[in-house]
């Protein structure tokens, strides 16, 4: 214990552990609902200060761990902070507990920039070694972070330029090759200190390299408009899985569309109907039939139960018109026109080691938190002649499984959430981002519909979004211009960036090797 204090105290006067923590900690201005897209550079740099990439010794790699270690916890303590609102207020936990899990999560993912800093560190000998394998550690541990215990992608330095000038890179790079662009203009921007301006060159000639690849994209608008309505029911959180209330939000949301078949395509939120799908075919053949007769379609979210299999699916299902010339309606229960969600959210939707947590706490025995993986590749859902390509709730975070998803022919990238649990917080804000960063990627129309909001369209070439506001029961209608043409993220995904990522590790061990010799 007196070895623990005295660290903490000599951590305590140390000006770049704190110059860590606080540029962690102002990093989260970058994102939505912020939008200060520039300190993401700012914050960077003064990263790599801490760092200091000329430092050496046997000590250098574990200060360099240690600071973005730090910095992590600044990073996703304050960016993620809204996980919080969720446990605080349905996890049924002490606060002092739910303050102790989040103190876990955010020094697990502090685990993977502090491992960045160290690879670099230690394998680097000179500052352009080090931003050679800086990227490299960067590109490993954020694609580990992706991916490692399911994976939490969230917060990627990428997004922090959803909306800024930088944005024209997502068709090309995707939102990964812009997370390595942003370290690289950071590093560029430290080296001016030293007066070195040879980073800040390479910098601009990549990004005038990739503006004429992105100038050459065959990408444009079709000759084709569709409207839409979005209807967003706004039904408290509480309520949504007490079955009292099951008929109550069904009509809520039939009535709430029943002045918009004028559409071509109506959408409605995840889980919109809470009876599970075997027990509400019924009303279920009612919307069918309305959506037929109105010549349009409509998407819910929807729990499939299979009793004889007890597989449990959180599901999207196209009610009426497949196709524009169809007469009659089409649902079956279990019909193929549907899509079941891949990418399960920890605790929320499945719980591991379940028989060991579910005692312990309401947080981990929520409901409708034992769901079954849904196929990783499934068909574009079918909708009054669209082809929709699907994201339910945290699956748009997931760069390659939307991608995996995507075809030639894919009119429009439909995701559909359910925010209410993190209040008036700034994670759907984030969502929200994620998802326009998934649009411009595939350069395809986005619809998100949610229970409270977010709920919008954006269109990617002009880069517009139309919303409606949150918290509020509420329809929106929208016109979307249809797009065609395929972006090189869409052909290529992440392989040119690993490419890149490959030639940077032969080149910075190349220099230390020089460097040595």
């Amino acid at each position: 214990m007196k070895k623990l204090l005295t660290n903490l105290c000599v951590l305590a006067k140390d000006k770049k552990a704190w110059l860590a923590l606080i540029a962690g900690l102002f990093l989260t201005l970058s994102y939505a609902p912020f939008n200060l897209w520039h300190i993401a550079f700012l914050s960077l740099g003064a990263l790599l200060y801490c760092i200091n990439p000329l430092a050496n010794g046997k000590n250098a790699a574990k200060r360099s761990a240690k600071y973005g270690f730090i910095f992590g916890l600044g990073w996703f303590g304050a960016g993620i902070s809204w996980v919080h609102v969720s446990i605080a207020t349905f996890g049924g936990m002490p606060l002092i507990a739910s303050l102790g899990l989040m103190v876990v999560l955010c020094a697990y993912l502090a685990l993977y920039p502090a491992l960045a800093a160290w690879l670099s560190t230690r394998l680097a000998s000179g500052p352009y070694s080090f931003v050679c394998l800086l990227l490299v550690s960067i590109a490993v541990t954020e694609y580990l972070r992706g991916t490692l215990l399911t994976g939490f992608p969230w917060l990627s330095f990428g997004y922090t330029q959803t909306d800024s000038p930088l944005n024209f890179l997502a068709p090309v790079i995707g939102e990964f090759g812009i997370t390595l662009i942003c370290v690289l203009i950071a590093f560029a921007l430290y080296r001016l200190i030293s007066k070195d301006i040879k980073p800040l060159i390479v910098s601009v000639a990549v990004l005038i390299g990739l503006y004429f690849i992105a100038g050459n994209s065959p990408v444009k608008y079709q000759d084709k408009t569709i409207k839409t309505v979005l209807v967003q029911g706004n039904i408290k959180q509480h309520l949504r899985f007490e079955p009292s209330e099951f008929w109550n939000t069904m009509s809520k949301y039939q009535d709430m569309t029943r002045l918009h078949w004028n559409a071509d395509l109506i959408v409605w939120p995840e889980a919109a109907v809470p009876e599970l799908e075997a027990l509400a075919t019924q009303y279920l053949s009612g919307l069918d039939s309305a959506a037929t007769f109105n010549n349009t379609a409509l998407i819910t979210g929807i729990v499939d139960y299979q009793y004889d299999t007890r597989n449990i699916f959180n599901t999207l299902i196209v009610l009426g018109k497949k196709e524009p010339s169809d007469n009659e309606g089409h649902y079956q229960y279990l019909g193929h026109n549907r899509y079941q969600k891949h990418q399960l959210l920890p605790i929320g939707e499945f719980v591991p080691f379940q028989d060991l947590l579910r005692p312990i706490a309401p947080l981990f025995d929520l409901p409708m938190s034992s769901f079954t993986r849904g196929d990783e590749v499934q068909d574009n859902l079918r909708a009054n002649g669209l082809n929709i390509l699907p994201a339910i709730c945290y699956e748009i975070a997931f760069a390659d499984l939307v991608r995996g998803n995507y075809r030639s022919d894919s009119d429009i990238l439909f995701t559909v959430s359910n925010d209410a649990w993190f209040g008036d917080s700034h994670g759907p804000h984030q969502h929200m981002q994620i998802a326009r960063m998934r649009a411009l990627e595939l350069q395809r129309p986005l619809i998100r519909v949610t229970n409270t909001g977010i709920s919008a369209v954006y269109d990617p070439i002009a880069k517009s979004q139309l919303s409606m506001p949150q918290f509020k029961a509420d329809v929106l209608e929208a016109n979307i211009t249809l797009i065609q043409g395929d972006t090189l993220y869409s052909r290529l995904g992440n392989w040119p960036v690993w490419l890149a990522v490959l030639l940077l590790t032969v080149i910075g061990l190349i220099r230390k090797t020089k460097a040595k010799a």
